[in-house]
């Protein structure tokens, strides 16, 4: 997935784009969503890579999802779940995913600095998500490539692209930074790329989206800002 956010050859914002059944907010967004066309759509209208939420208690994903999405599509997969222990990432790499998400808040210090060696281990990537300024040090510190700045708070469910933009200032420029969460429309597409994000991952406003192609094809024609 590295790659694939890095390429220096395009020059708009990566998507990363979301089979997302259910959200723990809003509550179902599609019943009888088809991971595998989902995902299909999604590359053939210009998506970077693909996440997939497998988590079933909170988002109704499923691990059949992530299987018949890699077995459908040629690009990265990222497995969205909450990986919490090494057998986590090894069940991501048997799954055929190309990356893994580790989520700063939920880890400590040696769980991150050991799941990120594990994910090395595997041959996979790590999206190491972070909310603030501390947590992005920590992501850095311990050698992450690839950064996601959530920018919903987790407690208050609330969103604040203001909070996202000087989180980001904290990432080295070789660090891919992703904007996650509360991305709605190009507008908003578009203030991400200002802020520096070179990717962003999107979800909800994909799944319920009356043209799912149409919309994809417009995020990912957001020219991308480079940060000094």
């Amino acid at each position: 997935m590295y790659f694939a956010l890095s390429n220096p050859v395009e020059s708009q914002i990566r998507v990363i784009a979301e089979v997302k059944r259910r959200s723990p907010s809003k509550g179902w967004l599609h019943r009888e969503l088809d991971a595998a066309a989902l995902a299909t759509t999604y590359q053939l209208n210009g998506a970077s890579a693909i996440s997939v939420l497998t988590d079933e208690e909170f988002f109704s994903g499923s691990n059949q999802d992530l299987q018949s999405v890699v077995s459908t599509v040629t690009l990265p997969v990222l497995r969205k779940d909450f990986t919490i222990g090494p057998n986590d990432v090894i069940d991501c790499a048997q799954m055929g995913a190309s990356t893994v998400l580790l989520i700063v808040a939920a880890l400590s210090d040696s769980e991150l600095v050991s799941l990120i060696d594990v994910a090395q281990l595997c041959g996979l990537d790590a999206l190491v998500e972070v909310h603030d300024r501390d947590e992005a040090r920590r992501a850095v510190q311990f050698g992450a490539r690839i950064i996601g700045v959530n920018q919903r708070n987790l407690r208050t469910f609330e969103v604040d692209p203001d909070h996202a933009a000087t989180v980001i200032e904290s990432l080295p420029t070789d660090i891919i930074a992703v904007c996650e969460s509360g991305l709605h429309s190009t507008h908003d597409v578009e203030r991400a790329a200002l802020a520096g994000f070179d990717a962003v991952l999107v979800g909800e406003t994909f799944v319920t989206a009356s043209d799912v192609a149409a919309t994809v094809h417009s995020f990912c024609h957001v020219d991308r800002v480079m940060r000094a």
